[in-house]
């Protein structure tokens, strides 16, 4: 006799037993872990860039009437010299950026290996990016000002006071002043970032380059920078979008004077001093887009410069595998 079985359908749940589920439960809180996240950022984030963006087309204060003025607020900002021309201190501050990183590379190398004290010695150097960076600012006005902690050192050195110069006040020294103060923030970042990096390369590389005889400064070339340059990159880009962004150096040390007012500074006096918030807000939407762009070229270059790297290793290591299948070929021949 042929059995037959009957197919039990399943029981269709309603929608209130279905949320009262395990199965409910778990998707109502992946619903309110996205939605939470997302709602906070569109309220402190994106609604806020949406009004910034409105009022860079009016001529308006925080108090009172606006004037639709449309694109007449960024015409300005390429205009006056105050407001375009401030993001040519940003070259001090990208010079002072590439010293940092080459001398957190170079610092990640050495710690990366077997170093007596490197442990301290990577809190020593980290340390500094853990400060307030206002209080940084205010350690640097002292240490620069004129017979403070910085010329009593270089007295001790054997220079004389009066041939100092102001390191706060003279224009052709004080943007660089402010430069060693970023540098001295950051490179400690930087630094901990590259050994990271550095850290996580396989081990067997370094043997078997020691074994076939290549130096440290091999090792660096052919193995570490090769296998850290996702990390190099992004150190590049943030670098560089922090020195068109600088702020706290140059607006707490010397308040913008003597030449020193970066583009935010600048935007700062504009929007809460003079009180031209449409032009600071079309000041904020151009340095967007310059840091916009400067970030997809940076993008750009590195691809094709890594690209080439590989490119160059892959042809060498074809031209290698054929050199030895000749040499095999021989051996078998003979």
């Amino acid at each position: 006799m042929a059995s037959k079985t009957l197919a039990i359908k399943p029981q269709k749940r309603t929608f209130g037993q279905w949320a009262t589920s395990r199965d409910g439960q778990k998707v109502f809180v992946m619903i309110a872990f996205m939605v939470i996240p997302l709602l906070l950022l569109f309220t402190f984030t994106y609604l806020p860039f949406a009004e910034m963006f409105g009022f860079s087309f009016y001529n308006m204060k925080y108090i009172g009437a606006r004037k639709f003025v449309g694109l007449k607020n960024y015409v300005k900002v390429f205009q006056r010299d105050d407001c375009f021309g401030a993001l040519k201190l940003s070259l001090y501050y990208m010079a002072g950026s590439v010293v940092q990183l080459a001398l957190s590379l170079y610092l990640a190398t050495v710690l990366s290996f077997k170093v007596k004290g490197g442990s301290i010695f990577k809190g020593f150097m980290f340390f500094p990016y853990l400060i307030n960076g206002i209080a940084i600012g205010f350690i640097f006005k002292f240490f620069y000002t004129r017979g403070f902690v910085f010329d009593t050192v270089l007295q001790w050195c054997g220079f004389e006071l009066d041939n100092l110069p102001y390191w706060l006040k003279d224009q052709s020294i004080n943007n660089f002043s402010l430069v060693g103060t970023s540098v001295w923030r950051y490179f400690g970042q930087n630094m901990v970032l590259f050994i990271g990096a550095i850290m996580s390369v396989d081990g067997e590389l370094y043997e078997a380059a020691m074994l076939d005889g290549a130096n440290r400064f091999q090792q660096f070339k052919y193995i570490i920078l090769p296998s850290i340059k996702t990390i190099i990159t992004l150190n590049v880009i943030l670098s560089i979008t922090g020195s068109l962004s600088a702020f706290e150096p140059p607006y707490v040390i010397t308040s913008g004077a003597n030449g020193t007012g970066t583009y935010f500074v600048i935007m700062h006096e504009i929007a809460h001093t003079q009180q031209k918030v449409g032009l600071a807000a079309a000041m904020a939407i151009v340095l967007l887009m310059i840091i916009f762009v400067a970030t997809i070229l940076q993008k750009l270059f590195f691809k094709y410069v890594f690209k080439s790297a590989d490119d160059e290793d892959l042809n060498a290591t074809l031209k290698r595998d054929k050199k030895l299948a000749k040499m095999a070929a021989r051996k078998a021949g003979k």
